[in-house]
């Protein structure tokens, strides 16, 4: 029971997120209004994918290093669950967009990167399910993983900022929620959003790597 802990906490942070999210006091910003409660969804789901594709990332070049299986299991379950939040998240996005720009999908430059990363990590998926050697599906997966997010960070981070006509808040010029009045009321949901989403990624990785674990022993 004490190593399940954070599991416990995962199911604590989420529901809590979406009872607060929805039902608690949230501040009234222009154009804005209600759908900011969005904001401990759409945002909180692409911060932990980002965690989780970290972490994917960090295994893939421990595999490279060592050649041990198990570094490998963990980085394509991590990224499985890192892309599972993001597509949540550009969902949420595009129903946020939809009420405050009034269509769920209009070409902006972030809206357009979170496509192409989506799009890049969906073909790692493909190229490693296109491979029969699991040695050789592993190494070529994990250099692939090192590139895919090389490539998120700046179409993510970097390339959107650089757009004068982006809608979305931080880029473009446009103000980021912190310079809107980004008050207590939201931060006590934001920050439990993000560690819930991130450790329901982890559990559900978790569950997938011990399944390959005992997929691969009775092959054995």
């Amino acid at each position: 029971m004490k190593k399940n802990w954070w599991k416990a906490l995962a199911i604590i942070l989420v529901t809590y997120t979406l009872l607060a999210g929805l039902l608690m006091d949230a501040p009234r910003l222009n154009i804005l209004n209600e759908t900011i409660r969005n904001l401990h969804f759409h945002v909180t789901m692409w911060f932990g994918m980002v965690i989780l594709l970290t972490v994917s990332m960090i295994y893939a070049i421990k595999y490279l290093r060592s050649g041990e299986i198990s570094y490998d299991d963990k980085s394509i379950e991590m990224a499985k669950a890192g892309v599972l939040l993001g597509i949540l998240g550009i969902v949420t996005g595009a129903v946020w967009a939809n009420y405050t720009w009034g269509e769920p999908w209009s070409g902006d430059s972030k809206q357009n990167a979170a496509a192409i990363c989506l799009l890049i990590y969906f073909a790692y998926l493909v190229l490693r399910n296109s491979m029969k050697d699991e040695q050789q599906k592993a190494r070529v997966s994990g250099v692939y993983n090192i590139f895919a997010y090389a490539a998120m960070i700046p179409l993510l981070f970097i390339l959107p900022r650089l757009d004068p006509n982006s809608l979305h808040p931080g880029n473009g010029g446009n103000p980021g929620f912190n310079s809107y009045d980004l008050d207590s009321k939201l931060r006590v949901v934001f920050y439990p959003a993000v560690i819930g989403w991130t450790l329901m990624g982890v559990w559900l990785a978790s569950l997938n790597i011990r399944t390959r674990r005992i997929e691969r022993a009775l092959e054995d």
